[in-house]
């Protein structure tokens, strides 16, 4: 029987439909007041919600490395864009970058964006275009040497075409992966979003050349009705130009 991230059961008959609805409001637009029934109906915001998290997207993060085991105790992890910082927090308790896991490592989590972010406990938050000129070298100083890890949940601003969004995303994708191998150890994982539409297939196949593993995987924090896709590229081989 399907269940919920609350873990209630959702099969079966004759249940009554509990979800909220939200009428519209003079001045507000129909897609405001969907996307508002959408927020009060989803599971995983709810989640979110109850357990602290800054955001559904925390168990998307939470699934690939249930799935990937990227985030393990000791490693160091940077996170592109990590407004408003779900993903940090996931990260904070899975590489035990507070120390509370007795016995463990003690690992490093550094954000970065482009605005100022709240200050989240076990992570260091950077205001910075990871695009700038020596933008990698400021890492590395930060982390105090080169990462474990690093992942993205960026995401271009919508044009409202989806075709536009599309390349837009991967553009911004493939500017993070060029970020990745100026910053990853060997042997490092990066993971970032990405919308399906064609154009992903070249990021794939330069992933492909610089990393051991590439998977293109939705996880189920994915809503079903968005195109987007995250890709998990494991065992970094050290840049691979495209010559090779």
């Amino acid at each position: 029987m399907a269940k919920t991230p609350t873990g209630k059961n959702t099969s079966g008959r004759g249940q009554r439909d509990l979800r909220v609805r939200v009428k519209s409001a003079k001045g507000r637009k129909l897609s405001s007041t969907l996307w508002l029934e959408r927020q009060l109906n989803d599971p995983y915001v709810q989640r979110a919600k109850k357990e602290g998290y800054r955001g559904r997207a925390a168990y998307k993060i939470m699934e690939l490395d249930d799935k990937y085991r990227f985030l393990v105790p000791g490693a160091r992890v940077v996170d592109l864009g990590c407004a408003p910082g779900g993903w940090c927090q996931v990260a904070v308790k899975r590489v035990n970058a507070l120390g509370e896991k007795s016995g463990k490592k003690v690992g490093t989590v550094l954000g970065v964006d482009l605005q100022e972010v709240d200050a989240i406990p076990g992570a260091e938050i950077h205001q910075l275009d990871f695009l700038e000129e020596g933008a990698d070298d400021k890492v590395k100083e930060w982390l105090g040497g080169p990462a474990d890890v690093v992942m993205s949940d960026m995401a271009a601003a919508s044009s409202g075409h989806q075709n536009t969004d599309h390349l837009r995303i991967i553009a911004l994708c493939e500017a993070a992966a060029e970020f990745a191998f100026d910053v990853l150890e060997e042997g490092g994982t990066f993971v970032a979003k990405v919308l399906a539409g064609g154009a992903e297939q070249s990021l794939l196949t330069t992933l492909k050349k610089n990393f051991e593993k590439v998977a293109n995987v939705k996880p189920p924090a994915s809503r079903s009705d968005s195109s987007e896709k995250f890709v998990v590229a494991q065992g970094f081989r050290g840049r691979r130009h495209e010559e090779e």
